[in-house]
């Protein structure tokens, strides 16, 4: 692969199993510097994020389940239903990457889970081919580990990666996370080897 991708094990979609965290909510934009941000995923996006995950289909299904198959527009826009109702119930928080100069372009997605206990959030993210070695990721999750933990009851934020996938796993090294321990998992996706690395950082 030409481009090595930036992906945490992590899904497009809210974790229905998932329940309400923290009162409190992140901001909805978050400049990243350099001309990025991330903004709160709407149901507008979808057509955006539709075409960005269709145009990186074969750099997303090594690492991603829900890749496997390409979605549909409308699939898209029941995921961003979706993803409205759990921010607004607090229990996940999804974010697109864009550029400030292209506001309705789509070149990432982001995440703050709440699928992995109480007080913890579990960033997820992948970023376009074409804009991969930028520092977007690292920047982005930098953002979200900062909002992550101003939030009340938020102590701890996590990132998960394949110990496979080099560039993933560089973010949270990049960012001062640490390495808490390695699962033996089944693999969900082509490329995992199912030895899951779990970063955190916070309390």
């Amino acid at each position: 692969m030409a481009h090595t991708p930036f992906m945490s094990h992590s899904t497009d979609a809210p974790d229905n199993a998932a329940r309400p965290l923290t009162a409190g909510r992140p901001p909805e934009l978050l400049p990243l510097g350099d001309g990025a941000h991330l903004r709160r995923r709407r149901l507008a996006d979808a057509a955006g994020l539709n075409a960005a995950v269709l145009a990186n289909l074969d750099h997303l299904r090594p690492w991603m389940p829900w890749a496997q198959q390409a979605p549909t527009l409308p699939e898209s826009e029941q995921l961003s239903v979706r993803g409205e109702a759990a921010w607004d119930e607090g229990s996940d928080f999804l974010y697109l990457l864009g550029l400030d100069a292209e506001p309705a372009l789509v070149i990432g997605g982001f995440g703050l889970h709440g699928r992995i206990g109480p007080g913890a959030l579990e960033i997820g993210y992948w970023v376009h081919r074409e804009h991969t070695g930028r520092g977007l990721a690292t920047a982005a999750a930098r953002a979200l580990t900062s909002a992550a933990l101003a939030l009340p009851g938020i102590t701890r934020a996590e990132i998960h990666c394949d110990e496979s996938n080099a560039a993933s796993a560089a973010v949270p090294r990049k960012l001062g996370y640490t390495l808490d321990r390695i699962d033996q998992e089944a693999p969900t996706a082509p490329a995992e080897t199912g030895r899951k690395m779990i970063w955190l950082t916070g309390a």
